[in-house]
This record gives structure tokens, C-alpha cells and sequence, in this order.
């Protein structure tokens, strides 16, 4: 009897952690993506401007996204993420130049916020109740329905926390992902939130290590074959339509389809998917951070929102950045490169520069937007979805990513 086949078409994070996930309970995969290389968002390249492997973008992970811990453990990469053994988060006021450090206690009774030096300066105790209304906002909410956007604690460290984790304006975002967010991290303590930064690329940590853990397992991975159409019968995938011709399912085959929503609409359109986006704008630039800059500072009152400082470079993340995308290049790394010269007391000469941008970075983190998000199980009974943008109860992050990949797979399994 011929075995079945678990077909996943799409090789960014959703699509690696289904095929991961499939294969390291015995199926046979075949990964099929329509670039020439895996990765999706999370990738890294080698840019001849800068003489570096940069990523496409600075995405971190913080120590309590357990489904991201158990992938890079499956595939022996579990030691490519760093970062310090405590909460710590620097930020600076390019305005003010001020600078302060939230650090939250490890265990789960938050005594953080009763220390001055541990809290957001000019902060009081009573601003850190936000955190609590926002555990079970009721559905539907946006973030100012639920709480105030104001306030040192909401400016200086609640706010930059959610726009980078929602890639959408925290004010009108969904209260539900911002409750989903909070509840994973902050209301679980400092252990939970202990940022963790790809070393050394996020090829490196997510990508590399997962294609050779299926090699190792006799995967089939295909690269620059896209999808052209499914062909569908009244319950099921009847068949996958490439350029070079069909492939034709077996009884028993399933597929993971683990491709952005727009991709997914076109092959499948009767499926809901989000239909607005927010961009995201990073900037790298080749120069060795001075002794004693922090891996990631958050910035207040700058164009820049977080500065990753490497060995041999410095990166810089905006998020919802629509604002910036059609920003001329150079005129953006030298608005850039003026923020992380005030935080990292660098000159004002621009050294060698690349920026990335993404324009469909993520979905809009509205309840709106929310709500367009579909479930993993489809119409048909051999179909499954995968994708930070289905309903992972996420936002648009690596862990939900990943989880949705280990959701996905679990499904095809059990059918």
C-alpha cells in the first residue's frame, strides 16, 4: 500500500513548524514553496551594500512563547536564541534623554511595580491596573474601549510593548490579541517576558536547522514551484496544480496550505481571510555598536521604535509603519540613523545602510480585521490552514506562527 503524503505548500514559520510538526510523528512530508528559498517573513541574506547576513526584519520572542521554544527543540535549535537570564528592558527618550530600565520579577506576584527604579519613571501604581483590565477586555473591544491611552506607564512602556506586538496602533487595536499577548507574558512575570533575539540570523535559528531536521526524515522539499489552482471535488482536494502539470492526491494525502492570506483567497475563495494590512520598516546599518549599549533599547519620541545592537551592526525596527513606506531611502536611514546615533553616541555620519521594507507585513490588528480570520479546518475534509494571519487567538507573531503550524499538522494527523 502506497503511504500517504502530507503536502505542505508554504515554507515561511506557519509552513515549517506543520511540516516539522508532521514529521516528527512519523508522516511522510513533502514542503513545497514558491520562492527560492524558505523562511517566508523570517528570513535572512547576505547584503553586498553592508558586507553582512542581516534579517529582513528584527522579529523577537519572548521566553514565555512555549510553542516557539518546542519547535526550535525539535529541531535541535534551541540554543540559537539569546538573551539575558532576567527581564531587563532599556529604553531611552530621544527628546529628554532620559533613560530608564523595566525590569520585572521573575515569579508571578508583580512586586516589580512597587520599586521606583524597577517601574517607568513618573509612573504611578495605580496606571499599572491597565494591565489587569486588559486580561478580559470582552470581545470585540478595541484597546481604548478597555483602558486610557495615556499616562507615563501607557507612553513609556505599555504602548511601544503593543504596537510591536499587534504591528498596528495600539489605540484602536483588538483588545482580545493585546489580552492574548498580555496574558502569555506580563501577567506570568518576568519569566515569561525575558526577550530572546536570533543568533546568529533567524535563517540561522528557524529556517536552516528545520530543513535539515527534515531532510534528516526523508522529507521532500521543493522550492520555486508555486501554486497555481486546487483542484476541488465536493468534500476534498482533489489535486494540486503547478506550471509543470497536476499532482494528483491520493486517498489518505492531506494538505497543509501555509500561504499569506491574499495567495490563499485567490486558490481558495470562499475562505475569509483579513484584507488589510500594516507595514513594518527596518533599518541596518554596518557599524560595531559602542561597549555597553543594551542588545534592544525601546525609543520614545524618535521615528525609531526598537535598536537591536549586534557585534557588527546596529538594526532598527518601526512597526505600523505605513507612514514611511514610500519615504525616499536615504532620507528614512538618515532619520534613523539620527535616533540610534543619540541612543548609542555614535556620530552624526551615516555609515553604510540598508532598509527593508515590508509593505504587507502583517494584518491589521483590528477587531474588524480580527474577526476575518478563519479557523485551520476548512470545507474540506483534507484541507487544513495555516498562517499567523488565521485564527490562532494570536496576533501576527512568530508564536502564532508556529502555532498555528503544530495546529495545522496536528489536524491532518488525526484525520
Amino acid at each position: 500500500m502506497t503511504r500517504a503524503t502530507v503536502y505542505v505548500v508554504g515554507a515561511g514559520l506557519a509552513g515549517l513548524s506543520a511540516a516539522v510538526t508532521a514529521a516528527a510523528k512519523g508522516a511522510r512530508v513533502t514542503l513545497i514553496e514558491s520562492a527560492e528559498q524558505a523562511g517566508g517573513r523570517c528570513r535572512s541574506y547576505f547584503d553586498a551594500s553592508l558586507g553582512h547576513v542581516i534579517d529582513n526584519g528584527n522579529h523577537l520572542v519572548l521566553s514565555g512563547n512555549q510553542a516557539t521554544e518546542a519547535y526550535l527543540r525539535t529541531i535541535d535549535a534551541a540554543d540559537r536564541l539569546t538573551g539575558p537570564d532576567h527581564a531587563h528592558f532599556a529604553f531611552a527618550d530621544v527628546t529628554s534623554g532620559e533613560r530608564w530600565t523595566i525590569a520585572p520579577n521573575d515569579g508571578w506576584l508583580p512586586w516589580w511595580v512597587l520599586a521606583r527604579s524597577r517601574r517607568v519613571p513618573g509612573s504611578a501604581l495605580g496606571e499599572y491596573l491597565a494591565i489587569a483590565k486588559l486580561r478580559n477586555p470582552g470581545r470585540g473591544r478595541r484597546i481604548s474601549d478597555v483602558i486610557a491611552c495615556r499616562g507615563p506607564f501607557w507612553d513609556k512602556l505599555l504602548r511601544p510593548f503593543l504596537l510591536a506586538a499587534l504591528n498596528s496602533e495600539p489605540e484602536t487595536a483588538s483588545a482580545d490579541l493585546a489580552a492574548a499577548v498580555i496574558r502569555e507574558t506580563l501577567v506570568k512575570g518576568g519569566q515569561a517576558c525575558r526577550p530572546r533575539i536570533a543568533s546568529p540570523s533567524l535563517d540561522a535559528a528557524f529556517v536552516a536547522p528545520a530543513l535539515a531536521y527534515l531532510k534528516a526524515r526523508g522529507a521532500d522539499v521543493r522550492l520555486g514551484q508555486r501554486l497555481r489552482g486546487i483542484g476541488l471535488a465536493e468534500q476534498h482536494a482533489a489535486r494540486l496544480e503547478f506550471a509543470d502539470g497536476p499532482l494528483a492526491l491520493a486517498s489518505g494525502d492531506r494538505v497543509v496550505l501555509a500561504t499569506p492570506p491574499w495567495v490563499t483567497r485567490d486558490l481558495l475563495p470562499s475562505v475569509s481571510a483579513p484584507d488589510e494590512f500594516r507595514s513594518i520598516v527596518n533599518g541596518h546599518f554596518s557599524i560595531a555598536p559602542p561597549a555597553g549599549v543594551a542588545p534592544m533599547t525601546g525609543v520614545i519620541g524618535g521615528t525609531a521604535e526598537w535598536i537591536f545592537a549586534f557585534d557588527d551592526r546596529v538594526s532598527v525596527t518601526v512597526s505600523s509603519a505605513d507612514r514611511l513606506v514610500d519615504t525616499d531611502r536615504e532620507a528614512l536611514a538618515q532619520t534613523l540613523w539620527r535616533d540610534v546615533a543619540a541612543v548609542c553616541g555614535l556620530g552624526p555620519t551615516l555609515p553604510p545602510w540598508q532598509i527593508v521594507k515590508e509593505r504587507r507585513a502583517t494584518f491589521a490588528a483590528t477587531p474588524e480585521q480580527a474577526a476575518k480570520r478563519p479557523a485551520a479546518r476548512t470545507a474540506w475534509d483534507n484541507l487544513v490552514l495555516a498562517g499567523d494571519w488565521t485564527d490562532t487567538g494570536l496576533p501576527a507573531t512568530i508564536e502564532g506562527a508556529v502555532r498555528s503550524g503544530q495546529r495545522a499538522a496536528d489536524l491532518v494527523l488525526r484525520a
